[in-house]
């Protein structure tokens, strides 16, 4: 399987993972000019953007340790644009991460949910 289509599945399976959660998913795949959001969703009140990590093993290292000081900025500002397009200022919100780990023959191995992954 491609990386891409590997990835593309993460996504998938992370939606399903965060609906069984009681998340109300508003968006996939969000772009702009600052980069993109894999999936914005409702949790309650708080708005929860999550970063989406797939894996194909650990081996070298937690998927949540790819996420680079650049990512995390950029990711931050397209939140922020989402939120400054779709909303009230004044929401409260955060940034989540979904790790997706796949094992041998391409089975799900793992799923981990961080809350407040990246702290604003």
């Amino acid at each position: 399987m491609s990386s891409a289509r590997l990835g593309a599945l993460g996504e998938e399976l992370a939606v399903r993972f965060l609906r069984d959660g009681g998340y109300r998913i508003l968006a996939t795949n969000y772009r702009c000019n600052y980069g993109e959001v894999d999936i914005v969703a409702q949790d309650g009140r708080v708005l929860a953007f999550i970063e989406v990590r797939t894996r194909r093993s650990r081996r070298f290292g937690a998927a949540e340790e790819s996420l680079t000081a650049a990512k995390r900025k950029h990711l931050v500002a397209a939140c922020q644009d989402y939120i400054q397009r779709h909303g009230d200022g004044d929401v409260e919100w955060r940034i989540d991460l979904v790790c997706v780990y796949f094992g041998q023959a391409e089975n799900v191995d793992g799923i981990t949910h961080i809350r407040q992954a990246i702290q604003l």
